[in-house]
C-alpha cells in the first residue's frame, strides 16, 4: 500500500534509519483511521524531516521515547507549519497505539492533580466530566502559584493570591462560569487543607460572584428561525446529512449535545418506532416515539453518509481520524451552520434549540410536567423558567393601568 500511495518517495521513506522500519505499519494505521490518500501522502513527505529532527536530538531508536519527545518537534503554533504538526501528532498516536512509547515521568503538579482526581472519584463519587472541570481548575491554580518550581510555595499562598488568580480567570469567563470556577477552587483548597498543604480557613475567604435567580431569560429562538436553520443545512454532503440528523433530534426531543454524541445504534428500535435515550443528568432512561421525519433523516445518514466502521455510536466523525463525535464537535458543527445560514442566531451552542422546543411546546398548550419529563428535568421549577417567555399568556394576567379619577 505504501508503494501505491507514494511511489516516487517510497524507497527514500523506507531507507530512513528511525522511521523507515515503521513506515508500512504507519500507512496501514492511517488507512484504518479513515485518512484519505492525499493526507496520507502529505504525512509521508514529512517523515524525512521528522527523522532528521530525531537524529539531531540524538535519538537512537523509537522504542523508549515518550510522547512529548515527538510532540516537541512540532511548532507551538501548529499554523506555522501545518504539515509537520500534523505528522508529529499522528506519529505520537501511532506509536502510542503500538505500545512503543514510554510514559513520561509525572511532574509534582501532575501527581498532585492525579491524586485529587482519585479523591473526587473514590471519596466524592463525582462524574468523570465533573472531575475534568475540577482537575482543570486545580492544575491552573497550581501553575499560577508556581507549584512546579517550588512546592513549598503552596503553603505560603494567601487570600490575595487567590483573589489574583480569580481575577485572571474572570477575564475570560462570565459571572456564571466564574461561580463554577470558585466552587471548583474551594473544593480543591479544602482537599489541600486536609492534607496540610495550605493554611486552614483559606477556602472560606473566597467571595462568590453574585447571581440572582431568574436574572437571565432562557436562550430561545422563535420556531420559525429554528425551522429556517434546519432548512439551511446542505443535506447533499455527508457532513450535512449527519448534522441535519443531529440538530433535528435536538429540535424534536430537546436532547443535550452529550446525549446526541453518545446515541447508540441499539438505542433506535426501528420496528417499535421508539428511541431510547439515556439521560446524562438524571441517569434515568427515556423512551420516545420515533417520528417519521427523524427516522427518515437518520436512515438517510446511515445509508448514504455514515463511515463503515465498527463503532456503535450513531454519529461519527466525517474527517480523519475516524471515530465517535465529542459533544464539543456538535457545538462546532452548530456554529458552522449558523455562519453559513446568515440567520440572526446570537447563541454559540445548540442548547438554544432545546430551549426553543420547550417554549414552542408551551405555546402549543403542552403541560409543564410533560415538557419537564421530555427535557429530563428533575424539578418542575426547572421547567417553570420557560413561563417567562410565554409572552402572550403573560399579557393576559397583567393588570390594567388605573384610570384617573376626576373630582
Amino acid at each position: 500500500m505504501l508503494e501505491k500511495l507514494y511511489p516516487r518517495g517510497c524507497a527514500r521513506v523506507l531507507s530512513l534509519p528511525l522511521l523507515g522500519p515503521h513506515a508500512r505499519d504507519f500507512v496501514n494505521w492511517l488507512i484504518a483511521e479513515g485518512y484519505p490518500p492525499l493526507p496520507i501522502r502529505l504525512r509521508l513527505r514529512q517523515l524525512v524531516r521528522v527523522d532528521a529532527l530525531l537524529q539531531k536530538k540524538g535519538t537512537a531508536k523509537i522504542e523508549g521515547l515518550a510522547a512529548n519527545d515527538l510532540l516537541v518537534l512540532a511548532p507551538k503554533d501548529s499554523q506555522q507549519d501545518v504539515y509537520l504538526a500534523a505528522v508529529v501528532r499522528s506519529l505520537a498516536r501511532f506509536f502510542s497505539a503500538k505500545g512503543l512509547l514510554v510514559l513520561a515521568p509525572s511532574t509534582p503538579q501532575e501527581k498532585l492533580v492525579a491524586e485529587y482526581v482519585r479523591y473526587l472519584d473514590h471519596v466524592r463519587g463525582l462524574a468523570k466530566s465533573t472531575q475534568a472541570h475540577h482537575a482543570a481548575t486545580a492544575g491552573e491554580m497550581l501553575a499560577f502559584a508556581g507549584f512546579e518550581g517550588d512546592s513549598a510555595r503552596l503553603y505560603s499562598i494567601g487570600p490575595r493570591d487567590i483573589e489574583a488568580f480569580l481575577q485572571k480567570v474572570g477575564v475570560r469567563v462570565s459571572r456564571a462560569s466564574l461561580q463554577h470556577s470558585v466552587g471548583y477552587l474551594r473544593s480543591f483548597l479544602r482537599y489541600l487543607i486536609g492534607r496540610g498543604l495550605v493554611v486552614n480557613g483559606l477556602d472560606t475567604q473566597i467571595d462568590t460572584p453574585r447571581l440572582y435567580r431568574g436574572e437571565c431569560l432562557p436562550r430561545s429562538l422563535s420556531w420559525e428561525v429554528v425551522r429556517a436553520f434546519l432548512a439551511a443545512i446542505d443535506r447533499s454532503t455527508p457532513m450535512g446529512k449527519r448534522d441535519y440528523g443531529m440538530f433535528l433530534l435536538i429540535a424534536t426531543y430537546g436532547l443535550r449535545t452529550c446525549e446526541v454524541a453518545t446515541l447508540q445504534l441499539d438505542d433506535i428500535h426501528w420496528r417499535a418506532k421508539q428511541l431510547h435515550v439515556a439521560r446524562s443528568k438524571t441517569k434515568t432512561p427515556l423512551l420516545l416515539p420515533l417520528t417519521e421525519e427523524v427516522g427518515a433523516s437518520v436512515v438517510d445518514y446511515l445509508r448514504e453518509a455514515r463511515p463503515d466502521l465498527s463503532h456503535r455510536e450513531v454519529f461519527l466523525r466525517v474527517r480523519a481520524p475516524a471515530g465517535p463525535l465529542r459533544p464539543t464537535a456538535v457545538t462546532e458543527a452548530f456554529q458552522g451552520w449558523v455562519r453559513r445560514s446568515g440567520l440572526p442566531i446570537p447563541y454559540q451552542g445548540p442548547h438554544c434549540l432545546r430551549h426553543s422546543l420547550a417554549v414552542h411546546l408551551l405555546r402549543q398548550g403542552a403541560a409543564l410536567k410533560t415538557i419537564g419529563d421530555l427535557l429530563g428535568h428533575r424539578s418542575i421549577e426547572s421547567t417553570c423558567v420557560y413561563l417567562r417567555l410565554h409572552v402572550e399568556d403573560l399579557r393576559d394576567v397583567a393588570l390594567g393601568l388605573p384610570q384617573e379619577v376626576k373630582p
